[in-house]
């Protein structure tokens, strides 16, 4: 009877897999495709045929092209300002996000009195567009903006003045801060969410057991919450590789030009959209984006297992 049956589950799935197959499936598929074909064209879908240069070109392993001089010319951006960015960008965030979200879920987890409003104070960061907010942001930071005024200073935080370019370590520290800042909101909610549905009864043993308090999130809220933080840390670093509006959002199309560091803001996925807009460069794109979710998939598959002895069910 139940083998029967197996066709209505299909005919109910069919929508879902329909449009997975055509939004997500074939997409990756034929992106992949395309990273392998060289001197693609967008717009007539001509090609020489199949070739690993698209690869070897980004990565600097080959030239991208020789001048009638001689002068070899290598693609530097992906592995020298992209990908470096990208690391950068992540492992600097996404922890500091988790550790803070984690930090604000408890207080507010704490609080009685006006807790709802709190909390909706908090989550609206994340319903804001994150243009004008990176606007917002330019406005604070610009060399005679708010944040210099108040600190009485003349730093310049994110555009060049007078010939002279901002420091890249400076531009950064303002993008991380609206990256944080951003991304905020949505961790709050699910730690909130969690800590709501821890039971008491362990924190009323670990009281008797006169456990501090620091102890008690140590030994008892983090460990009880491991599943939610595993969740948020995995989605929080697939987030932070494809971080792109956030760069768009304070320096605009072109990805800054900075003194020091790696030159650019650029990031992978950055590197990528530029490609995409060149009609013979969209297996450089392809091939930047198959290269960046190889690179998701090591980490997350690195973080899976880890988790197995981390995470408490």
């Amino acid at each position: 009877m139940e083998s029967k049956n197996n066709w209505k589950a299909w005919l109910y799935l069919s929508p879902v897999l329909i449009l997975m197959a055509v939004f997500t499936f074939y997409p990756i598929i034929n992106t992949i495709g395309i990273s392998f074909l060289k001197n693609y064209n967008t717009l007539t879908g001509a090609n020489d045929g199949f070739t690993f240069d698209n690869y070897l070109e980004i990565l600097m392993l080959k030239p991208s092209f020789e001048t009638a001089g001689g002068f070899v010319i290598y693609d530097e951006v992906f592995l020298k300002e992209a990908l470096p960015n990208t690391l950068l960008i992540t492992f600097v965030t996404v922890p500091l996000s988790i550790f803070l979200a984690l930090a604000i879920a408890i207080v507010l987890n704490s609080i009685k009195f006006l807790k709802k409003i709190f909390q909706t104070i908090f989550f609206m960061p994340y319903v804001t567009n994150a243009i004008a907010i990176g606007m917002v942001f330019s406005v604070l930071f610009d060399n005679h903006g708010l944040i210099n005024f108040i600190f009485n200073s003349n730093v310049k935080w994110l555009f060049p003045e007078n010939g002279v370019l901002p420091n890249y370590w400076t531009a950064f520290f303002v993008l991380c801060v609206y990256i944080v800042w951003h991304s905020l909101p949505y961790k709050i909610l699910i730690f909130v969410g969690g800590l709501q549905n821890i039971d008491g009864q362990y924190y009323d043993a670990a009281k008797i057991d006169g456990a501090s308090r620091f102890k008690m999130v140590r030994k008892v809220t983090v460990p009880l919450l491991s599943p939610q933080i595993l969740y948020i840390f995995i989605t929080s670093l697939i987030g932070g590789f494809k971080e792109y509006t956030s760069v768009v959002a304070l320096f605009g199309t072109t990805g800054g030009q900075f003194q020091g560091g790696f030159g650019t803001m650029k990031t992978v996925a950055y590197y990528i959209y530029d490609y995409i807009d060149n009609p013979t460069g969209l297996q450089f794109a392809a091939a930047g984006a198959v290269l960046l979710l190889i690179i998701i998939m090591f980490f997350t598959a690195l973080q899976k297992i880890v988790s197995k002895k981390r995470v408490h069910y």
